[in-house]
This record gives C-alpha cells, structure tokens and sequence, in this order.
C-alpha cells in the first residue's frame, strides 16, 4: 500500500467516492458531489492544508484532509471558490432551507476552534467500506503524523460523534488520540474531541 500528499486534483473524483459511501446521512454528503469536490480540491490547493491518499495497485483506498489553519482555509475557499460553493449550496437550499444557518456557520469558523497553541486538524478521513481493516487508515495518520512539525504544533486534533459511533471512536483511540472533552453542536449532536499529542 502506498501513502502519500497529494501534489494535484487528479484523483478528487475518487475522494468524493469515498466520501459519499463513507459518510451516508451526514450534512456535507448532503450538499452534494459538486461541493464535496471544491472542498477536497481547496485542500490540495491551500498552502497550509493537504490531502493524504492511501492507494493499493492504483486504486484510491482512502484519504485523510487536514489543516494547519481551518479557520484560514475557510477564508481561502470563500475567496477563491464562492461562486462555486453558493451554485452547490444554492440546490441545498432548495432541498433543505434551514441548511443555509449550518453552512454560514461552518465557514465563519466559530471561536470555539481558537486554542492557545498550535494544533492540526484533521478534517476528514474516510476510507472504502470493501477496503477497511486494511490498514490504510492507521497509515494515514502515521504519514500525517510523520510530517507534523512537531516543533511548531502541540497536538492533531479531530472531532467525531460520540453516540452510536463505537467503532470509530475506538479506531481513533487504537491510534493514539486521547479524549479531550465531549460537547453538543447547537443541532444537538454529541461530539467528541480527541488530540494525538505530538
């Protein structure tokens, strides 16, 4: 299995694969492959983010996009990629009124994400339901692990739900995440955090 950074947008298509079959029933599966595309494009495109890949005989297996600075990348796709993202969301909209309050939202990035010190977040990760127990998602957070400047960040943090969501919560702690603390999106959604210190 090979792991690497992405460098081009070539295989974004097979990471909205992946998503799409990984993430079923979540809000940003919701708003689309379209969306999903400009998402996982900003990644590779923004200097401070990136897009692991896990490949098996040149088929995709997964990913894992993070960032440095969500906050800023946000900002980079509001300003580079709008039209697109209002076109998508636009259709969204139409489906779901009420997913215009959750999107303004997410790319205003709220307060509570500031910390004191410097941390990674990872965004997402999702790897084929045919391709899991492989290893490809342990590899990836090893690989994103391994080029952390662990100089310049104290930890790697990612967010998931708490309820009904055993596997993964274990899969993450398997990696080394600690559980931090637990919150309620204003949706009421229970959350958890979790940091791999660094």
């Amino acid at each position: 299995m090979d792991i690497y950074l992405v460098k081009d947008v070539q295989c974004i298509d097979e990471v909205v694969d992946i998503h799409m079959k990984t993430f079923t029933g979540f809000f940003l599966t919701f708003l689309g492959r379209g969306f999903l595309k400009q998402l996982y494009r900003g990644f590779v495109d923004h200097e401070k983010s990136g897009l692991i890949i896990a490949q098996e005989d040149g088929k995709v297996l997964g990913f894992c996009a993070f960032s440095e600075d969500l906050s800023g990348f946000y900002k980079y796709l509001i300003k580079k990629r709008l039209i697109y993202f209002a076109w998508y969301a636009l259709g969204a909209f139409f489906r779901k009124p009420k997913v215009l309050f959750r999107l303004l939202r997410a790319f205003t990035y709220s307060s509570e994400s500031k910390r004191e010190e410097k941390y990674i977040e990872l965004s997402s990760i999702g790897v084929l339901p045919e391709a899991k127990n492989k290893g490809a998602g342990s590899g990836m957070i090893q690989y994103l692990y391994n080029i952390c400047n662990k100089d310049m960040f104290s930890y790697i943090k990612l967010e998931t739900d708490k309820e009904n969501n055993d596997i993964v919560n274990c899969f993450y702690k398997k990696n080394g995440f600690v559980l931090d603390h637990s919150y309620e999106t204003p949706e009421g959604r229970k959350m958890n955090e979790y940091r791999y210190y660094l």
